[in-house]
C-alpha cells in the first residue's frame, strides 16, 4: 500500500544520529519497499521515503542558518558519509540552551548566545510554521531541562514527540497524560540501536535461561570515539543512560543477579564506532560454571538510524489512527526503557500484532 502523503519531522539536534537519519532518507528516494537493511519496510503504509524533514534546532553557531544538508556535516559531526544529499531547503533554527551540552564539550562547540534566552513558544511557532507533525528529540545524554523545553513545545505545537535520547519522557505519566490530553502519541525513551549491544545482551541472557541456566554475573562495557562518548565521560550526565541500559537487562535477569552495564569511556581514535564487550558467567547442570565473553564492533549513528526511521513512521501511523498518549508496543520494541515491558520473546510479535491492528 502507498501512502498518499509524507510525515513531517523535525528534528532537536543536528549532530552525527540526525546526519545518519536524513542519508537513510536520502538514500531511500524512489526506493519504495526495496530499501535494504532496515527492519520494516513499510509502516502503517509509510515507506522510508515518506519522511519529510520540515525543521531543524540546534545550539552550535556553526550549524545555525546553514541548510539542514550542509549542518549535517558540519564539526563537530564525525560519522561516515554514506549517501550525499542535496539541499532541503530546511534551514537549521536557534535551538534552546540550557543543559544540552556538557562542559567538556563547550570547548568544541561554539553555542549561539540567542539560544540560552530561547523558549519553549519560540520553538512551538516553527513548528506550527513548519507543518511538523512528528518532532525527534536527539539531545545529548544529560539534556533534562532542554528536552523538557522541546516536550513542551511538542505538546503546544500538537506534534508526536518521539524521545531517543534517555531523560524519562514517556515513562512518566504526567507527560503521558499531557500527551493524550492534546491527542498526540508520545514514543520514547532511550532509542535502541539496530545491531545494538542492548539487545545482544538481553537476547544472549534470554536463549541462556530458557536453556535452563542460572546467570549469577554479567557486564557489558561500551567504548566510542563520538561526541555522545565524549560527552558521557561526566557520570554526572550519564546517569540516565546509565539507568535505562542496566533497568533494560535487570528486566530480564531480576534483582538477585549481579549488573554492570553503561558507557566506560571515550577513545577519540574510534570516531564515530562503538565497541562493546559482555561478559555473563553462571551456573547450569550439576552446578557446572560457564561464561559467555562477545565483541560487538559497529558504527554507532547509522545504528540508531535504523530503528529511528521505524519510530517516527510508527508515530505518524499513530496520529492517522487518533492513538494518543505513551504509545507502548512500539515504545517497547524500539527503545530501551519504554512505558510498558514486555517478555523478550514477546516483544516482536506484540509490534507486528500493533501493526496489523
Amino acid at each position: 500500500m502507498k501512502s498518499e502523503k509524507k510525515i513531517r519531522v523535525a528534528i532537536a539536534g543536528v549532530g552525527n544520529c540526525a546526519s545518519s537519519l536524513v542519508q537513510l532518507v536520502t538514500q531511500s528516494y524512489g526506493k519504495r519497499d526495496k530499501v535494504n537493511g532496515v527492519m520494516n519496510k513499510l509502516i502503517g503504509g509509510y515507506a522510508v521515503e515518506d519522511i519529510e524533514f520540515v525543521a531543524a534546532f540546534d545550539v552550535n553557531k556553526l550549524k545555525i542558518g546553514k541548510d539542514l544538508a550542509e549542518a549535517i556535516v558540519t564539526y563537530p559531526n564525525m560519522t561516515t558519509i554514506y549517501q550525499e544529499v542535496p539541499q532541503t531547503n530546511v534551514k537549521v533554527s536557534q535551538g534552546v540552551f540550557s543543559d544540552g551540552i556538557g562542559k567538556n564539550l563547550l570547548e568544541k562547540i561554539d553555542i549561539e548566545p540567542s539560544c540560552k534566552t530561547r523558549t519553549y513558544e519560540d520553538i512551538s511557532k516553527i513548528l506550527i510554521a513548519s507543518k511538523a507533525e512528528v518532532f525527534i528529540n536527539y539531545l545529548p545524554v544529560g539534556s533534562a531541562k532542554d528536552t523538557e523545553a522541546y516536550v513542551k513545545a511538542a505538546l503546544d505545537a500538537k506534534c508526536a514527540f518521539v524521545n531517543c535520547n534517555p531523560e524519562l519522557v514517556a515513562t512518566r505519566e504526567e507527560w503521558a497524560k499531557q500527551f493524550e490530553e492534546a491527542g498526540v502519541p508520545l514514543l520514547g525513551d532511550d532509542i535502541k540501536s539496530q545491531l545494538g549491544s542492548t539487545m545482544l545482551h538481553r537476547s544472549i541472557c534470554q536463549t541462556l535461561i530458557d536453556r535452563g541456566a542460572v546467570i549469577t554475573k554479567t557486564y557489558q562495557l561500551n567504548v566510542g570515539g563520538n561526541t555522545d562518548f565524549e560527552n558521557m565521560i561526566d557520570r554526572t550526565r550519564s546517569k540516565t543512560k546509565k539507568f535505562t541500559k542496566t533497568d533494560a537487562i535487570r528486566d530480564i535477569l531480576g534483582d538477585n543477579v549481579e549488573i554492570n552495564v553503561g558507557p566506560s569511556d571515550h577513545i577519540s581514535m574510534l570516531n564515530d564506532r562503538k565497541v562493546a564487550y559482555i561478559r555473563i558467567e553462571g551456573t547450569s547442570c550439576l552446578g557446572m560454571n560457564f561464561s559467555v565473553e562477545t565483541r560487538l564492533d559497529v558504527e554507532d549513528s547509522p545504528n540508531s538510524a535504523g530503528v529511528a526511521i521505524d519510530a517516527i513512521r510508527a508515530a505518524g501511523f499513530a496520529r492517522d489512527k487518533k492513538i494518543s498518549g505513551a504509545v507502548l508496543e512500539p515504545s517497547a520494541f524500539l527503545f530501551k526503557y519504554p512505558p510498558k515491558k514486555y517478555h523478550e520473546n514477546e516483544i516482536l510479535n506484540t509490534m507486528e500484532m500493533w501493526l496489523r491492528s
